[in-house]
Formats: C-alpha cells, sequence, structure tokens
C-alpha cells in the first residue's frame, strides 16, 4: 500500500500506531474515481457455458455494486468507500477467455489486460489490492486498518459466491506477506479442484499460502441469500439468544483462527499471537464471552460490562453501548512487525464477513465496526498493556421479521 499523499510505502507499523491514538482525522478530501481506471474498452461477460465457471455471476454475487451508485454492494466497506480493487487471472473452464482482466463493480466489466502466466491454474484467481486514497478520503490516518478489514471482507465475499454457485471450495490467500496483492482467492471451475496452493513451480509454488476455509453454519450460502446482505442501520437493540451468539462466535473462531489459521500461522513472523474472539453481552449478567475449550458452549471470559467503553473506543459510536452484543476479533500486540499486523486484518475481515451471514442467518441485525482508538483490550482487563488490541468488531442485534436491512 502507499501512502496516497507522498506517494511512498507506507511503514505499516506506525501507522497503525497513529490509527490507534486518540488523534481525529482532519477534514475530507477528495475520494478521486468510485473505480480503478483500467485501461482498454470495457468488455461484458459473455454467457457462460454448461461446464464453465460463470464469472458474471459470481463478481454480480461478491463485488458488483448492486445499483448505480455504487454504494450497496454485497462486500462491506467502511464508510460504503470500496477501495479494493480486483485482477483477475483467468484460466481454462471460466466463460472468460484466458487471459488477464480488470473487473470494474459499477459497470459490471472487464478490461482485458493481457495475457494469462503460463502456469495459471483452471478457475479464476482473484488478486486484491487497494486504491487507498478512496478510504484515506474520509478516515485520514485511520485509514489503514481499514483498508486491510476492507480487502478481508472482499476475500470472503469472493469465497461465499463460489461455494453459493456450486464450486468446490476456493484456496484464500491472506498470509500477509506481501503489500501486493494483499489477498488472493482462486476458484475452481465447477467439478474441479486443484489450485495455485497445489501448483508446481512459477507464481504459486507455495503450499503453506491457501487454504481450505469451512462453510458457515448451516452449509453453503445461496445466491438469494447473498445479494439480501447488507448492514443493518444503528441502534442495534436487543440481546441474541445463546444459541445465536454461539454460532457467530463459532463461525469467527473457524473462519478466523481454526482451519484458515492452521495454515496461515506455518507463516507467522515475530510479533506475539493471532487473533482471539470474544463478545460483550449486557444484563441481566454482563461480561464478555467466548467458546468454551471444546467449542460447544459458551463461558465467561470476564465479568462486567464493557459495551459503553467499546462505543468510546470505536469512534465514539454512542449506539454501540446499547448493541444486544458486540463480537470482537482481539489481539495484534503493539510490537507486531507489517506481515503480522496484515495478516491479522485480513483475518477478521474475512471471518466478521462470514460471521455476520450467520448472524443474518439468527434473524439478528449486524453491522461491522472496523475504527478503534485506543482500544486496548488486554489493559483494561489487566493483563499487559499494548499485547491485545481490539481489531475489528461486529454489532448484533435482534430485529422483527418485517423489518427491512437496507444500508
Amino acid at each position: 500500500m502507499e501512502d496516497p499523499c507522498a506517494g511512498r510505502p507506507v511503514d505499516l507499523v506506525t501507522a497503525l500506531a497513529r490509527a490507534r491514538s486518540p488523534e481525529p482525522p482532519g477534514p475530507d478530501t477528495s475520494a478521486g474515481g468510485a473505480v480503478r481506471s483500467w485501461p482498454g474498452p470495457p468488455r461484458p461477460f459473455p454467457p457462460a457455458g454448461p461446464a464453465d465457471l460463470d464469472l458474471a455471476a459470481l463478481l454480480r454475487h461478491s463485488l458488483s455494486a448492486a445499483d448505480d451508485s455504487g454504494r450497496l454492494r454485497p462486500v462491506s466497506s467502511a464508510g460504503a468507500l470500496h477501495p479494493v480493487d480486483a485482477e483477475l487471472y483467468v484460466g481454462a473452464g471460466c466463460s472468460l477467455p484466458p487471459g488477464r482482466y480488470g473487473y470494474d463493480p459499477l459497470r459490471h466489466r472487464v478490461h482485458r489486460l493481457g495475457r494469462q502466466p503460463e502456469d495459471t491454474p483452471p478457475g479464476v484467481t482473484a488478486e486484491l489490492t487497494v486504491t487507498a486514497r478512496r478510504t484515506v478520503s474520509h478516515y485520514g490516518h485511520r485509514a489503514w486498518p481499514l483498508l486491510l478489514l476492507d480487502t478481508g471482507h472482499a476475500a470472503a465475499a469472493l469465497f461465499l459466491a463460489a461455494r453459493a454457485l456450486g464450486t468446490d471450495q476456493p484456496e484464500v490467500r491472506l498470509d500477509g506477506l506481501a503489500e501486493s496483492p494483499l489477498a488472493t482467492v482462486h476458484v475452481p471451475p465447477p467439478g474441479r479442484r486443484g489450485g495455485p496452493a497445489h501448483q508446481e513451480g512459477g507464481r504459486a509454488q507455495d503450499p503453506d499460502g491457501g487454504a481450505r476455509v469451512p462453510d458457515p453454519p448451516g452449509g453453503r450460502p445461496t445466491p438469494t441469500e447473498l445479494l439480501a446482505r447488507r448492514s443493518t442501520s444503528p441502534p442495534l437493540p436487543g440481546a441474541p439468544s445463546q444459541d445465536a451468539l454461539l454460532a457467530v462466535l463459532t463461525t469467527a473462531e473457524r473462519a478466523g483462527t481454526g482451519a484458515l489459521g492452521e495454515v496461515l500461522t506455518t507463516a507467522a513472523r515475530p510479533g506475539g499471537g493471532d487473533l482471539r474472539w470474544c463478545a460483550a453481552v449486557g444484563p441481566p449478567r454482563p461480561a464478555l464471552m467466548a467458546l468454551s475449550a471444546d467449542g460447544t458452549t459458551l463461558r465467561r471470559h470476564a465479568a462486567g460490562e464493557a459495551r459503553p467503553t467499546l462505543a468510546a473506543w470505536a469512534a465514539g459510536q454512542a449506539w454501540i453501548a446499547d448493541a444486544g452484543a458486540v463480537l470482537l476479533a482481539h489481539g495484534c500486540p503493539a510490537d507486531a512487525d507489517a506481515a503480522h499486523i496484515r495478516r491479522v486484518h485480513l483475518r477478521a475481515g474475512f471471518a466478521v464477513h462470514l460471521a455476520h451471514v450467520t448472524a443474518l442467518r439468527h434473524g439478528l441485525g449486524a453491522r461491522p465496526v472496523g475504527s478503534w482508538q485506543q482500544a486496548d483490550l488486554g489493559a483494561a482487563l489487566g493483563t499487559a498493556p499494548g499485547r491485545d488490541w481490539v481489531v475489528h468488531g461486529l454489532a448484533l442485534g435482534t430485529r422483527h421479521a418485517d423489518e427491512e436491512n437496507t444500508t
């Protein structure tokens, strides 16, 4: 990632420390174009053959804008600024001819950029990068963790769309080792397996980079379910049931530190452990709840009312103090290096996106919360300061079945 003002790579360690500080962002600046300006003419997606991966459907259910403004997209984004760009490496078995393409989510079109590399596997590999200016325009120095969280959400959206279309499980790379691309998602053609993590030689020889990720509880999503997901507007009152909270925590744990984490931690760098998960709940027994050791029940991680403190930490969003519950990803110590910071934030965004789908399946309203200042959870609980920070959150609340989610 580059600093859009200075035009040079960002010192991510310094940037995260500043984003965590109480320093307020400055006035808004121009966000520039809403999408990356790809060279060449835009091309529509051709119809998919019976054995092809339907790229139009894959992107329609993940990264495409849902209306002409580009605001309503299936993937969550801080401030609805959508900084994530997707470059597609298309192999055999797809509705597009093999090649490299840039994707325009506003027009739902692609721009051919050239030939695909010789080692491109069948299916499509989406490389995710960011145009930092879009998010910096509103959040200023607080943008850098948000950019990483947004990329994790985009990777999860592609994963879920692929599963909804009936493909074999995609391979997701969120190891944080590279500044660009920040993440990759490989989706195989229908009925075929194998991708970058299984290839010999070339661009995709790292066997530890890709991981198979479990579906959310309840199985693979439906296309209708994915197009209907939206972040619920606050307020979000009403405590989730124990069963619903257990399902949401289980989803986050599995996606953020389960099957995905078992692979990605092989590439860990110094700086402490990876993500941990808990949920703040209110009366009658306010506490931070976490999964039991066997993952089948909830246990009390810490006693006491945390939601007002979380509201203050989350850029002063007062409504969080009255939310039914708040799922929290925490970790990423102050001495974490850039690769660790990238990995943890990417995985937090990915896991919260899947947890959001689980929350909606249980009839909950849900809203991701990505901007956190002075949110040293470990210090607040009496452990060493600077070791255990809030990385991402998902506010949860109950809602009536006939309420529409329109944000």
